[in-house]
């Protein structure tokens, strides 16, 4: 992907201020392969560009060293001098900001002013969104949707947190009357998976697309012919590699760990666009589901109650009022 295309220009515009790292990862989903490549190689070892020239890093990921540059730009970085300082910056903190930047995150300072947490809390959110809805390939989401449409099942997996946005697919679904169910552990996902169909669609969870158990899941119910989908936020993980089709959830760099809410929203975005989209295929079945669903728990939920007219000390109330 040329990052003049503007998605690389929207993930450099957002990831200012990150340290290297940081910003290698959010930058990840809208890289080419061989940038991609780079930053792998950066993220296993970030004092690389201390160590090598940009020709000898170019050759240690087999591309050239003008794509080095472009690497750069793309994470926001003039060029390789300064992508070199901002390795040095990374690897000179001290071991205190390491098990911090671990924990919290590198976006975040401990001496921050709460003013000065909740925007770039609200900024990392909002990134997480807004680039989601950017990325996200509408056509796909939408043949996605049709297929669980017509699915005979619809198996969901997904660990951890990434469990959580399983289940709430799997609510939303089975309400609009699709036969889903979300697997959070494994023995019990295999087990599901191992008896789908060509007729069923599998769907895994994973925000960087490298948890085995959900990799081991979908990659069997593919095996059985079900339509295989992976939601990460890295095209080149091997969740995203070995699926039939990929959403992008996009997590703006490492900020709350290690369950980054804002990753968690933006895979929330994707499932109510899925759930959107999958409702409108038939939609006089789904308002009639939707309507005897509401009518069941009703009996449950305690009436509206009016505000009761407040009477001042003194005066009687008129006929037909209540001072209760």
């Amino acid at each position: 992907m040329d990052f003049h295309d503007g998605k690389g220009v929207l993930v450099a515009q957002t990831i200012e201020g990150f340290g290297a790292s940081s910003r290698i990862r959010a930058a990840l989903p809208t890289m080419s392969v061989a940038m991609a490549k780079i930053g792998a190689l950066l993220l296993e070892d970030p004092s690389l560009p201390l160590e090598l020239s940009i020709t000898e890093l170019a050759e240690r990921a087999g591309t050239s060293p003008a794509t080095v540059t472009r690497f750069c730009r793309v994470i926001g970085y003039a060029g390789y001098p300064t992508l070199r300082v901002g390795a040095a910056a990374e690897q000179g903190r001290s071991s205190a900001h390491e098990t911090w930047d671990a924990d919290i995150g590198r976006a975040f300072q401990p001496d921050d002013a709460p003013d000065d947490v909740m925007r770039t809390l609200v900024n990392a959110h909002t990134v997480a969104l807004t680039s989601t809805a950017d990325l996200l390939d509408a056509a796909l989401v939408a043949e996605i949707a049709r297929a669980i449409a017509r699915s005979t099942h619809v198996d969901i997996y997904g660990i951890g947190g990434s469990a959580t946005v399983a289940a709430d697919l799997q609510a939303r679904l089975y309400r609009i009357g699709i036969n889903a169910h979300a697997w959070g552990e494994v023995h019990d996902g295999l087990t599901s998976a191992a008896l789908l169909t060509e007729s069923c669609v599998a769907i895994g969870f994973s925000n960087t697309g490298r948890t085995d158990e959900t990799i081991e899941m979908l990659t069997l119910a593919k095996s059985t012919g079900a339509y295989a989908v992976a939601v990460t936020s890295n095209p080149s993980s091997p969740l995203a590699a070995m699926s039939d089709a990929h959403l992008v959830s996009y997590a703006p760099g490492e900020y709350l760990q290690p369950d980054d809410l804002s990753a968690k929203h933006a895979q929330m975005f994707v499932i109510d666009l899925l759930y959107l989209l999958v409702a409108q295929q038939d939609f006089s079945r789904t308002t009639s589901m939707l309507a005897a669903s509401a009518a069941a728990v009703s009996p449950h939920r305690r009436p509206q109650r009016t505000s009761a007219r407040v009477v001042r000390p003194g005066v009687v109330p008129s006929k037909g009022t209540s001072a209760s």
